[in-house]
């Protein structure tokens, strides 16, 4: 027997979230509650440069109390296609316009007690064309060539989830960068 939704209530609706409270009954009968994040899902960008260097941003996140390196993300817009989400982030958190997005995979991003699922993207072909970054983002960009980000990326610095996931599906990719 599946788990059975009984009913579901809003709780809050957020900017950028909804949350609410899942009714169900357990496979043996029991009955449950959950709350959920309702997310209308996000993408993360995996930016290499000309010169070989991987485009990260620091921003400060209130949730964790410190700035965070990360890569460049964002969320859709109602139903933006993924691909046209990850151009306009791209341009809005590092100014750079991607001429070539290749989609290396997606995930969702905390399945326990969130909907978001988020689509990874390799950005390449990079030129200036920046858009106006969002009013409450703080961004600074880092530059840094692939191979001493992966040092990076494996001495623990990087502490984002997101960030961690789409370096992991993009290594493939990434090879060339590091002979």
């Amino acid at each position: 027997m599946p788990f059975e939704l009984i009913k579901s209530e809003t709780l809050l609706q957020g900017r950028a979230f909804k949350v609410r409270r899942d009714y169900l009954k357990t496979p043996n009968g029991d009955e449950t509650k959950l709350e959920i994040i309702e997310h209308g899902g996000s993408v993360v960008i995996v930016p290499i440069d000309d010169d070989g260097n991987l485009l990260l941003v620091r921003q400060y996140r209130h949730a964790a109390k410190q700035d965070l390196l990360e890569l460049p993300a964002g969320t859709r817009n109602a139903e933006e296609p993924f691909e046209e989400c990850a151009a306009r982030e791209i341009r809005e958190e590092t100014g750079m316009q991607a001429g070539k997005l290749q989609k290396v995979g997606d995930f969702y991003l905390a399945p326990g007690y969130s909907t978001e699922f988020m689509a990874v993207f390799l950005a390449t072909e990079l030129r200036h064309n920046p858009l106006q970054a969002d009013f409450d983002e703080f961004l600074q960009l880092e530059k840094i060539p692939v191979k001493k980000a992966v040092e990076r990326f494996q001495s623990g610095e990087v502490l984002d989830a997101k960030s961690l996931a789409a370096w992991l599906l993009a290594k493939p990719y990434l090879e060339k960068y590091l002979g």
